[in-house]
């Protein structure tokens, strides 16, 4: 019997857009105009055709579409949607091993994740489906990836979404890549005169808590500011700066750097002069000493395997806080306490975050870390929940449920409870479920959790909503 032949060219889709892993790229800074593209196995090759017209220098290779394209060494190489159409699991080492062969700065590895299983009929061939169209899929878990792309290009990979990997050629381009994550940036603005280029050197000052480093000053400032010396620059600064403002700056300074070097524990802790500039000046001023300065993070770590220590940061943090975990609004994620930060970075860097996400939950017995969207949550009074994606820290094992195309979905009640107080919406969505409240739609919580309930609630008590106003049925 002669054995079937995939047809792995049919697999390359048009598409209207980016494909995701070239936007989630774009978004942190991976692929930059002013570094070569190689797009290993392109297909049709749109995403290289949009890249050239975003002036990106790129190019890409398929066998089958682009087989005459020179394969030589690129900075950043891109191996998207590759490893799930080849049948035969050596093969797909030795594709990856290729890739990682061409890229001298960064190899970005995706595919598609077991969740889309039900999206696919096929018949099971295998580790994978045999599809109507006689294409090969093999679906991955984030874990899989990951574990399949550190063994391979052996170095500690990092996964900055699910289905996503980057496996980065020099340690110190992965330590940027992560403090970008953990350690807010200052955004210089255009300074035209002396005066606006000394008011982003305080501006700078006020948010770091420290001045600047003459490395980090845009160069476009530089001839603004002429010959200003290092000491003058201190004086013309310590006159302007508000030292309340740079007390504050000094202080999250210091929680940043606690929560990259605590989470650096997962992708393997530097030397002080292996990590980004700037992550060495900050440690230089808020610390005696780098040692310290780990040992610092190693004690906040630990933290988060002691519950009690857990439930007391999460009754000081904003966000609702039940029997078994804390819920919290993603815009009020900055002001979470430092722990409970460095927790949920703990969750990113296991099983990478997935993107479109707005409430975080962080469990408190056990540890586990989910993100949940709700897409409607701001311009519905009870947004429905349309997917969740959580990961187990004590084995690192994700899953992920939708719930959109549910028929009786879960939806939010008390919006304001995710929020910080000072949150613009705070007032307004509190100003509902006092009306709620009153208008006796809690008094049956067992049943309110999902759609029908909810439906049926309202109607008991001869309401509706308008917006986020309640009013009476006639």
């Amino acid at each position: 019997m002669q054995e079937r032949v995939i047809a792995r060219q049919r697999t390359a889709i048009g598409r209207g857009d980016l494909s995701m892993p070239v936007r989630q790229s774009l978004r942190d800074g991976i692929l930059q105009s002013d570094l070569s593209v190689l797009d290993f196995g392109c297909g049709r090759g749109q995403d290289v055709e949009r890249l050239r017209r975003m002036g990106f220098q790129s190019k890409g290779w398929d066998p089958h579409f682009s087989p005459e394209t020179d394969l030589d060494v690129n900075q950043i190489v891109l191996l998207n949607y590759v490893l799930n159409v080849i049948e035969n699991p050596a093969e797909r080492q030795q594709t990856l091993a290729s890739a990682w062969a061409l890229t001298s700065r960064v190899l970005v590895v995706a595919c598609r994740l077991k969740w889309e299983l039900s999206s696919i009929n096929g018949v099971t061939s295998g580790d994978g489906l045999v599809t109507s169209r006689n294409t090969f899929q093999h679906f991955y878990s984030p874990g899989e990836l990951r574990k399949l792309v550190d063994e391979v290009t052996g170095t500690r990979c990092v996964s900055p979404t699910p289905g996503v990997v980057y496996a980065f050629r020099r340690d110190e381009d992965r330590f940027a890549y992560l403090a970008r994550g953990a350690i807010a940036d200052f955004e210089w603005s255009d300074s035209e005169d002396y005066a606006s280029a000394v008011s982003e050197l305080i501006a700078f000052t006020e948010r770091r808590g420290r001045p600047p480093l003459f490395e980090e000053i845009p160069a476009g400032l530089l001839p603004i500011l002429g010959t200003l010396s290092r000491r003058s620059m201190l004086e013309v600064i310590q006159k302007g700066a508000s030292p309340e403002r740079v007390a504050e700056g000094f202080k999250r300074s210091t929680l940043d750097t606690l929560l990259y070097l605590g989470t650096s524990i997962f992708s393997g802790r530097a030397a002080l002069r292996d990590l980004p500039l700037t992550v060495q000046a900050d440690i230089k001023h808020c610390f005696r000493s780098y040692r310290e300065a780990c040992a610092r993070a190693d004690r906040l770590l630990a933290k988060i395997r002691d519950d009690s220590y857990v439930r007391g940061a999460m009754r000081n943090s904003p966000g609702k806080l039940t029997a078994t975990a804390l819920y919290v609004h993603r815009r009020a994620t900055p002001k979470m306490p430092v722990v409970l930060r460095l927790y949920e970075y703990c969750g990113f860097v296991a099983a990478g975050r997935p993107d479109g996400w707005n409430i975080l939950k962080l469990d408190h017995r056990g540890r586990r870390v989910s993100w949940s969207s709700y897409p409607s949550f701001d311009s519905d009074p009870h947004p429905t929940l349309d997917w969740t994606y959580g990961v187990e820290m004590t084995s690192l094992d994700s899953s992920f449920q939708r719930f959109g195309d549910r028929s009786n979905r879960p939806l939010l009640h008390r919006k304001e409870e995710f929020l910080d107080h000072a949150d613009p919406h705070h007032g307004k969505y509190l100003r509902l479920t006092e009306a709620e409240v009153r208008a006796g739609l809690y008094q049956n919580p067992s049943i309110i959790g999902l759609e029908d309930g909810w439906k049926t609630e309202l109607q008991r008590c001869g309401v509706s909503l308008r917006g986020h106003r309640l009013v009476k049925q006639r």
